[in-house]
């Protein structure tokens, strides 16, 4: 149990949030008038109280809302819970959908103490139901309330598409595969066949968001742009060959042009990235092949299941 300490705002973004001792919450868009709200997975940012208290007694002397802050709560370490975490508050349901961030710009609090809480300690959530908290409220943890469907999120690689020049019809086509599946896909990226970018995009849903899976198309072939499966190499933490060796021995037998394919498929802690090819045709041919298998491994991959052979 929690117990909430201040409800923060701010009318634009960039600036430090002030405490408003209360506020409405609304489902789709986040706290009713705050800058950050939206219909996007980062609605409500909280923060644990007693790591702005440890923080100030080292020296930082800042209050409420400095950090960005929407929700300051006593009782929870955020960064403890996982991603799908969902609590209450009143009729105010909040579900866990990404832990820290990235710190684009340096702001003063790190050019003061060298460091700044909120892209590590901070968590950030979407409303699931609406209504009003107030300083001094409770919140508790929902389990009861938790979607327990496999998560994924889809990136699609492509520089015309990017730049709004080339339709993606793929990335939409693995979303529909994948809900159809039973997956719940909780986002979707286009992003250039940029090397550094595509790390950060993948390190961001793997380790921020802990998408359970994530597929991308694209940027697979000999083109000197392509460079998903180098970028895919770079952030794995294990390797797991065996997803895109079969994707290739599968579409050998539609086309021998299979094999100038490069797709990899790797882990990142507790995410497992599989690349697919960029064409609509040869995603629905490649991962209509190996998505019956997926779900046993991501099982393994969670706790979930044990290692046994399929008789």
């Amino acid at each position: 149990m929690g117990i909430v300490k201040a409800v923060c705002t701010s009318d634009r973004r960039g600036i430090q949030k002030t405490d408003v001792k209360s506020a409405q919450f609304e489902v789709g868009y986040g706290i009713c008038g705050d800058a950050h709200g939206g219909n996007w997975h980062r609605q409500v940012s909280l923060l644990s109280a007693d790591k702005i208290r440890e923080f100030n007694e080292r020296g930082a002397n800042v209050e409420a809302g400095a950090f960005g802050e929407n929700l300051v709560v006593e009782g929870f370490d955020f960064r403890s819970l996982p991603v799908g975490t969902v609590l209450r508050c009143n009729d105010v349901v909040l579900e866990m959908t990404q832990i820290g961030k990235e710190c684009h710009t340096h702001c003063q609090i790190y050019q003061k103490m060298g460091e700044c809480i909120m892209p590590v300690q901070g968590v950030f959530a979407e409303v699931r139901h609406g209504g009003t908290i107030s300083v001094g409220d409770e919140m508790v943890l929902a389990p009861e309330l938790k979607d327990d469907r496999m998560t994924a999120a889809v990136v699609t690689l492509s520089d015309k598409g990017a730049k709004g020049e080339r339709e993606d019809k793929s990335g939409p086509l693995i979303k529909k595969m994948l809900e159809d599946s039973g997956y719940r896909v909780i986002e979707m990226v286009l992003i250039p066949d940029d090397l550094e970018r595509i790390k950060i995009e993948l390190t961001r849903l793997s380790d921020g968001r802990q998408a359970n899976l994530i597929v991308t198309t694209g940027g697979t072939g000999f083109s000197p742009r392509d460079c998903t499966p180098e970028a895919t190499m770079a952030v794995a933490t294990r390797n797991a060959p065996g997803i895109a060796e079969a994707i290739r021995a599968y579409s050998m037998t539609i086309t021998p042009r299979a094999m100038l394919s490069r797709e990899a498929s790797v882990i990142r802690n507790q995410t497992l990235i599989v690349n697919l090819p960029g064409s609509p045709k040869a995603v629905e041919e490649s991962l209509g092949y190996v998505l019956p298998s997926l779900k046993h491994g991501l099982e393994i991959l969670a706790g979930t299941a044990s290692e046994c052979a399929r008789k």
